[in-house]
């Protein structure tokens, strides 16, 4: 099927390849992209867009020897066909299967693990600075998008660059705009004209000579500044160059040829050198070309229409999106603010409805957050729709800017707990831990999507910094929830009574102490169910009734056990000197890998009948739990 893909086996095959080879190679390596994504899902878009700029980059470098690191990492597909990885490809994100994103313990050619954004160039520099030291000779490479270079570690990295001029090679893939052939064609001599052997040693000698005389001096400086003038207007890259990087493009990023000529160019050259390709997300597949957003993070779809498998159903990202756009109708302070994800986060409606209201700040959750906190002082209500694991990157601006001003910022916590398939740097396991140790700090998570339009509805009216944290997907299928009748602080919902045993459940887990509680039903146990949608504050009130009455204490979260909602239970237990039985169950002190979510919740122990096991062997040890 595949003319030369099928016979690939070593990356430095690419290097013998005749051009024509290279062009056939990247047409089957779309292809086979499309296949395979087409099963299990991925990002696509962002793979078909850098399929000839991987291939050149291969043809210039031995990444045996130099060092390749992907920014972000969702464009490093076709990186992994290239490195050995192609028949893995069927095992895509799947558990135990090919990682949707570099990672250094599944193939040496993965440099470093990365999934968050804009962290390619500190991590480059800070390998090319040992390398140094270690007065070693090898090139490292950092390949950056142009939504990655809006965060704000990006550009603290690139000044950092200048100021000692390291050595390394920083790729912008930019695909944010098109690019005419003529103006490719005069950047490129301009690029091979300025660093070229002969220009380069004609500069150096003319330099020398004529900064030995006062009036040579003179010259000299009267010519820099003629030059930078002109640069002024030929070099699209001046910023670059002021910051101490030698700038080269905008080049045609499916241009092989031109590719690697640029790349061999900059691997020859001594310091700093950033070069600005011109790509095409989703290039080669024409549904994913109109629509890169759509097929940006994609999940299983048909290969001949574009259709993506749709397993319906009301997402909590949706409903925050469709209730806050409810909200927003009646309250002109209510405004919305995303980091680059306004589709991912439900706010694609909003958006359209209120543009003067609606702020998108690229990749920037530091900068959005301490935004938040200036709204937010001048009286307008500002959202914050992010994911857990993205929020990471912005907790001292939580604490700092937000917290200690006690200001009323709504944070909306997507994709809190397990996401499954994009795996270790994707799931928000941390974000109770984070959170609920911050003084002035609100928590709240909804048991099901209705609970989650209450708790927005009365966030908006609270007077303080507030999370909602929330799972991704939606409720579970077969089990109809009614949201809390009144959002009370430090109050919890007891949806179920009986025995000796209360399981205190957080966001999605309510659902799952439901069935666990069938299930130990059926073994002649009951217990009680309660919905700790409060998570800071608790329920103190209803925790010293539970105490008094010598309950067993069962938490069950969806973060690390750590520092989560079990934690602060078992504290404020303890600190009353109460005698009673807690069992906390959340995620270990690990990180956890890719996977379907329904199969690591069983895996980790928190699907219903992992929580009825722990049940069992914790407090009814005499009772049979081999089943389970």
């Amino acid at each position: 099927m595949y003319k030369i893909l099928g016979k690939f086996h070593e990356p430095t095959a690419i290097q013998k390849m005749t051009l024509g080879e290279l062009e056939i190679l990247s047409k089957e390596i779309r292809s086979f992209l499309i296949e395979k994504v087409s099963k299990n899902g991925g990002h696509l878009a962002s793979n078909l867009g850098v399929v000839e700029l991987t291939i050149s980059l291969y043809n210039v470098f031995d990444f045996k020897k130099d060092r390749l690191i992907w920014d972000v990492g969702h464009q490093s597909y076709v990186h992994k066909v290239l490195t050995g990885r192609m028949e893995a490809f069927d095992t895509l994100r799947q558990y135990g299967g090919l990682s949707g994103f570099p990672k250094p313990q599944e193939s040496p050619y993965d440099m470093f693990i990365t999934g968050h954004s804009s962290t390619s160039i500190s991590a480059a520099l800070g390998m090319a600075r040992v390398r140094d030291l270690k007065k070693e000779d090898y090139c490292i490479v950092a390949v950056i998008g142009d939504g990655a270079l809006t965060g704000g570690m990006a550009m603290e990295a690139l000044n950092d660059v200048g100021d000692r001029k390291t050595k390394i090679i920083i790729v912008l893939n930019d695909n944010q705009m098109s690019i005419a052939k003529n103006v490719g064609g005069i950047s490129t001599y301009l690029s091979q004209l300025r660093i070229g052997p002969s220009y380069t040693k004609f500069k150096n000698e003319f330099n020398s000579t004529m900064l030995k005389s006062p009036l040579g001096k003179g010259v000299v400086n009267s010519i820099n500044k003629i030059k930078d003038s002109i640069k002024q207007f030929v070099v699209p890259g001046m910023l670059f160059e002021e910051m101490g990087l030698t700038y080269l493009g905008p080049i045609d990023g499916h241009n092989i040829k031109e590719l690697s000529k640029v790349l061999a160019l900059a691997k020859n050259t001594d310091g700093p050198v950033i070069i600005h390709t011109i790509t095409q997300k989703g290039k080669g597949y024409d549904f994913a070309e109109k629509n890169p957003n759509k097929f940006h993070g994609v999940g299983p779809f048909d290969c001949d229409s574009g259709e993506i498998c749709f397993t319906g159903g009301n997402t909590y990202s949706k409903v925050f999106g469709d209730e806050l756009v409810k909200i927003a109708e009646k309250n002109h302070k209510v405004i919305a603010i995303t980091a680059a994800m306004k589709d991912g986060t439900g706010l694609g409606e909003f958006a359209k409805k209120f543009k003067d209201r609606f702020f998108d700040v690229g990749i920037a959750e530091q900068h959005a957050v301490t935004l938040a906190a200036g709204m937010a002082k001048d009286g307008a209500k500002p959202v914050f729709a992010v994911y857990s694991t993205f929020l990471q990157r912005a907790y001292d601006q939580v604490v700092h800017d937000v917290c200690i001003g006690n200001l009323p910022v709504i944070l909306a916590v997507d994709r809190a707990g397990i996401v499954g398939e994009d795996g270790e740097t994707h799931q928000g396991i941390f974000d109770l831990s984070y959170l609920c140790h911050i003084p002035n700090m609100t928590v709240l998570a909804p048991k099901c999507t209705k609970e989650l339009r209450s708790m927005l509805r009365w966030a908006v009216d609270y007077n303080g910094p507030i999370a909602i944290r929330y799972p991704r997907g939606g409720d579970l299928q077969d089990l109809e929830l009614e949201a809390v009748e009144k959002i009370e602080l430090g109050k919890w919902e007891v949806l179920k009574s009986g025995g000796d045993i209360a399981i205190l459940a957080v966001g999605k887990m309510v659902s799952h102490a439901i069935l666990a509680a069938r299930i130990l039903e059926e073994e002649g146990i009951a217990v009680s169910v309660i919905n700790a949608y409060s998570v800071k504050p608790l329920d103190f009130n209803l925790l010293d009734d539970l105490c008094k009455k010598g309950y067993k204490i069962v938490t069950v979260e969806d973060n690390v056990i750590n520092g989560g909602f079990g934690s602060l239970v078992l504290n404020y237990i303890f600190s009353k000197n109460n005698n009673i039985e807690v069992l906390n169950l959340g995620y270990k002190d690990e990180f956890i890998q890719q996977g379907n979510p329904d199969l690591l919740y069983s895996l980790l122990g928190l699907d219903p009948k992992g929580i009825a096991k722990s049940i069992l062997a914790r407090f009814k040890k005499g009772v049979k739990d081999e089943q389970y």
